[in-house]
């Protein structure tokens, strides 16, 4: 087993062990998601880098305001990644290919089969109907599985509140737009429809058109449909996805599918290893207490 997938299945199992249940039904497998939900469709091939997605984010949640102006292109320089004071983010790829520079929307993928709500043991996250997976942050703990549990790496973890550091990361606007059927802001904003928002059923259909209708212009592959179970957000590309940024090695299966085959193991983990540590611990403290007596009894006999 992967060490990252052994650190999710630790985890995954912790959180399930110290609740006495899982979260939906994860752990047997019985989870399928939302057929039904909403998502939103990425044509990379449309993107011109322009940045007004993350401008909209900033201004929809409410985010601090960035160094340097959204007009400022010389953030491509590096790669970036979501963090607590951008939800999104727009990296710039194949600088030097034939077509130009493809650019790609970073943001929650909103799965649909969650990892980082499975590893959540306090249920901090839920995955709504419409699609979105939300966060509360009046429960979380600040325990961080969620950003080690994300396949992704997407969650942020704000430091500015020294009594309430909490997670952050994109919610598809679901408390101001999702919820009551508009799409989110950075969708509204889009000047190339680089971004459609619809049925999750139905822009999986659209993009499968898209490639059908002109095979030249698209890579043969819909990211996001199967990967990991399914995701709300899907890519198209002219390019393989592993040259844009994208892990190709995920597989089809969720996460929690990937570690099941360890879950077993944790309640004997989990049972044994206190037990030892505790054993280990009163070992080494009667060592101590035997060596202090030994000590002091020299020091009289002085």
């Amino acid at each position: 087993m992967k060490r990252r997938n052994f650190l999710k299945a630790c985890i995954i199992g912790g959180a399930t062990i110290s609740l006495g249940k899982t979260n939906k039904g994860w752990a047997a497998g019985s989870f399928e998601g939302y057929p039904e939900a909403m998502g939103v469709l990425v044509d990379t091939t449309r993107c011109i880098g322009c940045r007004s997605c993350e401008a909209a984010c900033n201004k929809e949640q409410k985010l601090p305001e960035p160094e340097t102006s959204f007009q400022d292109r010389s953030v491509f320089e590096e790669e970036r990644r979501p963090d607590s004071k951008a939800y999104t983010v727009v990296n710039e790829y194949e600088k030097k290919q034939p077509g130009g520079p493809v650019y790609r929307k970073i943001q929650c993928n909103h799965c649909n089969e969650p990892a980082c709500l499975t590893s959540c043991f306090v249920n901090a996250y839920t995955k709504t109907k419409e699609g979105a997976v939300i966060y509360n942050s009046k429960v979380c703990v600040g325990c961080r599985n969620c950003m080690i549990a994300c396949p992704f790496n997407v969650p942020g973890y704000s430091y500015e509140s020294v009594l309430n550091p909490i997670v952050k990361k994109c919610i598809l606007c679901y408390d101001t737009r999702l919820k009551i059927g508009k799409p989110p802001a950075c969708v509204d904003i889009c000047p190339q429809e680089a971004l459609t928002f619809g049925h999750r059923a139905d822009l999986i259909k659209l993009a499968h058109e898209r490639i059908r209708l002109s095979p030249d212009r698209y890579y043969d592959h819909v990211y996001g449909e199967k990967e990991l179970g399914g995701t709300s957000w899907l890519y198209l590309s002219r390019t393989s996805f592993d040259k844009i940024g994208f892990d190709t090695t995920l597989g089809n299966e969720p996460i929690i599918s990937n570690v099941k085959e360890f879950l077993g193991m944790v309640p004997m983990v989990l049972s044994i290893w206190p037990a030892l540590f505790s054993g280990i611990h009163l070992l080494s403290k009667g060592k101590h207490d035997d060596h202090g007596e030994h000590t002091e009894s020299k020091q009289e006999d002085h």
